[in-house]
């Protein structure tokens, strides 16, 4: 049975190479130029079933592991680092429904979901809490058969373009923790609006946007887990699953850039010699092709860790995505060094591969806030 999975898992994989290649790829430079939001990859990855990959074959998916997960990240990160972000958030906020929402919610939301016909998304950001969860503000008051929901999000991946949105919210104030819930959210919800598009320096087309609530109203229903419970919720789908998405992603954009230096390499030639006969130029080709090879290295190894054991899962999705997403920044930028000025023109392709490698130290969780978990756990704090 083990080996029949991992054999659908390696066929999905192989499937995620080639849709990347033939039908993400080509449009990429496009949609980061205009930033305009992949909803046709996303129908297209939903019509070849990889959207519904990690969701279990109750709900319609193929219950594929976080390993699978990860290296299809990373096939959807060579070919468009936004379209993989978007991906990646839609298919965990599609995970914790599953995990977590009424069976009303998943019978109205999965299937759409997994088909690429409703893109999902979480909002946890807030302008005053950045990285910090616990320090969110917007609340959710209880009246009769819904929640009244008040307050703001800042730079949520597909805001204003996903169908649904995991919204964490305070339901008690005076709880902490233990008083935040988790909403299902509708994006044409009455008292929801959605501020205009950020201008970003990479990971263009993911429509980051500002979500406002005056009096937005939910039904009792939306509730995704159970009141008090929202934190579990957004930890399990987003650190549990998310982690190493965006690590799969950084690792991806890396392997790409070093497929590119090297073909310049070969390829460019001064005073009748390839550049990359020159001692200098192999040096910094060495290093990222190790660079890369370790981060691929270690997200394979952190995902078997974390699909074996759930005590590892956090760690592991830390580990994984503060090497693979700062990997990837220092690989695209010695790319952009080995191709001089092609590297440095928007004409060439690596220097898009730097900009979205740097938003992803920023996305999920901060370095900083990274090295803070890690160190904690080894020092047992």
């Amino acid at each position: 049975m083990v080996e029949t999975d991992r054999l659908v898992e390696k066929e999905a994989i192989d499937l995620a190479r080639r849709i990347s290649k033939e039908r993400i790829a080509p449009m990429a430079a496009d949609r980061d130029r205009t930033a305009v939001f992949p909803r046709e990859a996303i129908e297209v990855l939903g019509d070849s079933g990889l959207l519904g990959m990690v969701i279990s074959q109750e709900h319609g998916g193929a219950g594929a592991s976080r390993v699978a997960f990860a290296s299809l990240a990373a096939e959807l990160g060579r070919a468009c680092a936004s379209t993989a972000l978007v991906a990646v958030s839609h298919i965990i906020a599609a995970k914790a429904i599953e995990a977590a929402a009424t069976d009303i919610v998943k019978d109205g939301w999965l299937a759409q979901m997994t088909a690429g016909r409703a893109v999902g998304a979480f909002a946890v950001h807030e302008p005053n809490s950045g990285s910090d969860s616990g320090a969110i503000t917007t609340t959710a008051t209880k009246d009769g058969d819904g929640y009244v929901v008040n307050g703001s999000k800042f730079f949520i991946t597909s805001a204003g373009e996903a169908d649904v949105y995991l919204v964490l919210v305070r339901t008690d104030p005076e709880k902490g923790p233990k008083g935040m819930s988790t909403l299902l959210i509708e994006r044409d919800a009455r008292g929801l609006s959605f501020g205009q598009p950020e201008d970003k320096m990479g990971l263009r087309s993911s429509s980051s946007r500002t979500m406002f609530f005056d009096n937005c109203r939910v039904p009792v229903g939306n509730l995704v887990g159970v009141d008090g419970g929202g934190i579990q919720v957004i930890g399990q789908s987003v650190i549990g699953w998310g982690f190493f998405g965006a690590a799969g992603i950084s690792v991806g954009i890396a392997q790409a850039a070093v497929d590119l230096a090297v073909k310049h390499a070969k390829e460019r030639t001064i005073a009748g010699r390839p550049i990359g006969s020159h001692q200098a130029v192999q040096s910094l080709i060495a290093d990222m092709v190790i660079q890369s090879e370790a981060a691929e290295a270690l997200l394979a190894s952190c995902a078997a860790k974390a699909d074996s054991s759930a005590a590892s899962v956090a760690i592991s999705g830390f580990k994984a995505k503060l090497f693979a997403s700062e990997s990837a920044v220092e690989i695209a930028n010695k790319a952009i060094q080995v191709m001089g000025a092609h590297g440095y023109s928007r004409d060439y392709t690596v220097e898009r591969f730097f900009r979205d490698a740097r938003g992803l130290m920023l996305h999920f969780k901060t370095s900083e806030w990274l090295r803070q978990d890690i160190a904690k756990a080894a020092l047992g704090l």
